[in-house]
């Protein structure tokens, strides 16, 4: 594609109350470097968000300053209605997150690590019992539910963070790559289990570098590069843009490689191979 799809990001025209997460000018530096460069997200409530951008292009920054991991540098954001920096409690329970290190507590059970989740979030003990046993069978983790998590192969650790992000029952899901290290047996149970979630109301904001699952999953997509947000809108609106440019019937993987400007690497090779 020979220039970028709606090169200008404007948020998509929803009503405040329908957005899950809305930032503006939201920026985060590390010294004299930009991660996040006065970005304006526009996520709708109720939809599947893709948030897709090259190595190094902010997204896991993005995503530590959404869930209260990193203080952002400059902007205002809101989630579910409310500032996560002056209301954190309030919207961290609402939460349910995958981060990028997965954030497990190695030294616990797998077991342990969903009953610490239940206490942080106050629930009742038995309800913190049966979702737990619901979820370890779910992901066939039930065996292995009093095993050392440093024990856990890289994908049983995968699992058991999305079982940890699902077990207080959030309203909005941030997934940062949950299908890197899954079988393909592991990762159409959770394709399932996600669009399950997105039906019964709940939204994610999934961040992954496999294009082909974003695409089949995602009603809304937004790319960054550089730390700048270079499009943002509904992935049918993403389609006819591509279109009306001359390029009809694109992929999102080429829709993405025409924005981030990696057409040229094609003509890449290693003359000694």
């Amino acid at each position: 594609m020979s220039q970028p799809i709606n090169s200008d990001p404007a948020p998509m025209a929803a009503p405040a109350a329908r957005l899950a997460v809305e930032t503006h000018g939201l920026t985060r530096t590390f010294g004299d470097l930009r991660a996040v460069d006065g970005i304006d997200l526009a996520v709708p409530a109720g939809s599947f968000f893709g948030f897709l951008g090259p190595n190094g292009a902010g997204k896991s920054t993005t995503i530590k300053c959404l869930t209260g991991l990193l203080r952002p540098s400059g902007g205002s954001m809101r989630i579910l209605g409310l500032d996560p920096l002056a209301q954190p409690v309030a919207v961290k329970r609402r939460l349910g997150v995958i981060p990028e290190d997965l954030a497990l507590f190695e030294r616990l059970t797998g077991a342990e690590n969903l009953a610490f989740v239940g206490r942080v979030h106050d629930l009742p003990t038995a309800t913190v019992a049966e979702r737990s046993a619901e979820l370890l069978d779910l992901f066939e983790l039930t065996d292995a539910a009093g095993t050392l998590v440093a024990d856990y192969s890289h994908g049983m650790r995968k699992k058991l963070s999305l079982a940890v992000a699902l077990l207080p029952s959030p309203r909005l899901l941030f997934l940062d790559e949950p299908f890197e290290g899954i079988d393909a047996v592991a990762s159409r149970l959770i394709k399932g289990l996600l669009h399950e979630f997105v039906e019964r109301g709940g939204t994610i904001f999934l961040t992954s570098h496999v294009l082909e699952i974003v695409e089949r999953l995602a009603s809304h997509v937004a790319i960054i590069h550089r730390g700048r947000l270079v499009v943002q809108g509904p992935m049918a609106e993403l389609r006819a843009a591509a279109s009306a440019a001359g390029a009809p019937g694109q992929t999102l993987e080429e829709i993405f490689l025409g924005v981030v400007g990696a057409e040229h690497t094609e003509d890449r090779e290693l003359a000694w191979l």
